[in-house]
């Protein structure tokens, strides 16, 4: 431990930090594995802007989502609570908002600190109250649940509308040309990617995304009109951190801010810039890493270019773990080569096993925080209680979200006792070493190469010494086990 004293030494007590109310930046990656950065040791890709803020801060080993998939994940992360407490699953492009309008979020905790809030990029949680308008403003969404600004996609990038969602409003929307969305059925006489194959120029659909055709691309649901709204898949990401840049040019000098940033990479349909085309021998889920990597230097140089990188803590992570096929047939998995994307762990994307929810998870804050890697367990829920104690924010009872902050700036190697890990509805436990399993198919969607196998009754595996997670131990420590699923039991009587 003595080499750790002079970080303890080094930092500004918790009052003094309040006082300073840094900039929070939160980054957020769709489907980037635990062993997609080189920062965990993989040879196979380089993503020097994210390496950056693991080689300088705290590179947390053991830190997860609090669910295996997109739209839970993000609600855990944004409210602190469990996601399988409001049973959140995967939602269509045209669902309505799953948070509560008067329902507490890490923006309103930041808001109510005095920051200024913003919430670009993927947003997957719903806007609207159904049986969505999109010709007109839409509410509630983002602006209405803590944030000032807001850009977002509604969904994903591989469902319809295919246009972003400035504070409420189409972007570039021509009234004259109204936009229409189903996910029941289609429009009379709309071409589909069934009906018409020649429409996908640039990639065509394994299973799921056969619906409407956009940009080359079929999606998931229908649509038709709003041609002049329609997002460029090849300018996505320069038109996302363009606005992120422009997020940070418009800040108040007197008033700091909190900016929610999601990546669309490397998220399906994987299209990235000409200019990242062929940067990797993974095909284009590797290059579009390269991009995502791209767009945390872009925003990493507007940052330094304002002078602001010491007073701002930039977080990285991803809302789930990795997958190769998830419906296109863009070849990752012909091409994945040597590479590792779940880091040694069983499972990924849609999976309960660990690399599932253990992902990417960095806190960089320049000249305050010493690089440090620690194996502290820590979940994405945490993060509104850690910097509400930063801030001095009192929190409503009955969140799931601990505070963790000296985790997270590197004061101790020290989290969570246990949590709870969520996968398509099903629950397993967490401990600083071990998972507790129900009896378990796995994921037949998650085509990663490890996920295929069963766990036919309740197991408990020691992940420092089994990254598979192939021998269940549960009659070596049948009391560690008793302890863990009365643990789980607590929390889903809560």
């Amino acid at each position: 431990m003595k080499p750790f004293l002079p970080l303890l030494a080094s930092l500004s007590p918790l009052a003094t930090m309040a006082q300073q109310r840094p900039n929070v930046l939160l980054i957020i990656a769709d489907d980037l594995g635990y062993g997609d950065v080189s920062a965990y040791g993989s040879q196979t890709i380089s993503t020097p802007n994210i390496d950056r803020l693991a080689h300088g801060g705290v590179c947390l080993t053991n830190g997860h989502a609090a669910s295996a998939t997109s739209t839970p994940s993000r609600y855990g992360l944004l409210t602190g609570m469990y996601p399988w407490r409001k049973k959140t699953n995967i939602l269509p492009g045209d669902a309505p908002l799953i948070i509560g309008e008067e329902q507490f979020t890490i923006g309103r905790m930041f808001q109510h600190a005095g920051y200024r809030t913003g919430a670009i990029g993927k947003w997957h949680l719903g806007i609207g109250r159904g049986m969505i308008d999109w010709n007109h403003t839409i509410k509630p969404g983002p602006n209405e649940i803590g944030f000032d600004y807001s850009c977002i996609l509604p969904a994903t990038v591989d469902r319809v509308p295919c246009v972003y969602v400035e504070n409420g409003n189409v972007v570039g929307l021509d009234p004259n040309d109204p936009i229409e969305v189903s996910y029941q059925k289609n429009f009379d006489g709309q071409p589909t990617a069934i009906t018409n194959p020649e429409l996908m120029t640039k990639v065509t659909w394994s299973h799921g995304h056969n619906n409407t055709v956009i940009n080359g691309i079929p999606r998931i649901g229908f649509m038709r009109g709003g041609r002049s709204a329609l997002w460029s898949d090849e300018n996505m990401a320069s038109y996302l951190v363009g606005k992120v840049k422009e997020f940070i040019d418009h800040q108040p000098t007197d008033q700091p801010f909190f900016l929610y940033y999601g990546l669309h990479e490397p998220h399906v349909p994987r299209i990235p810039h000409p200019q990242f085309v062929g940067k990797t021998t993974m095909g284009p889920r590797g290059d579009a890493i390269v991009e995502a990597d791209w767009c945390v230097g872009e925003v990493m140089q507007k940052l330094e270019e304002k002078g602001l990188l010491e007073n701002t803590i930039v977080i990285f992570t991803s809302d789930n773990g990795p997958v190769l096929d998830d419906g296109y047939n863009d070849q990752a998995v012909e091409l994945v080569g040597n590479h590792d994307m779940n880091g040694g762990y069983r499972g990924g994307k849609y999976s309960l096993f660990e690399a599932g929810t253990r992902v990417p998870f960095f806190v960089y804050w320049q000249g305050h925080i010493r690089p440090i890697v620690s194996d502290a367990l820590v979940a994405q829920q945490d993060l509104l209680a850690s910097f509400a104690d930063m801030l001095g924010q009192s929190l409503p009872d009955g969140l799931d979200s601990e505070n963790h902050l000296k985790a997270f700036l590197g004061k101790t190697r020290k989290g969570r006792k246990g949590m709870v890990v969520e996968a398509v509805g099903r629950l397993a436990y967490r401990t600083q070493d071990y998972a507790l399993l129900p009896a378990y198919k796995g994921s037949k969607r998650n085509i990663t190469g490890n996920e295929m196998g069963i766990v036919d009754t309740l197991s408990l595996f020691n992940l420092k010494d089994d990254h598979m997670q192939q021998e269940n131990i549960i009659g070596k420590k049948p009391k560690l086990a008793r302890k863990m699923q009365e643990e789980l039991e607590r929390e889903r009587k809560k």
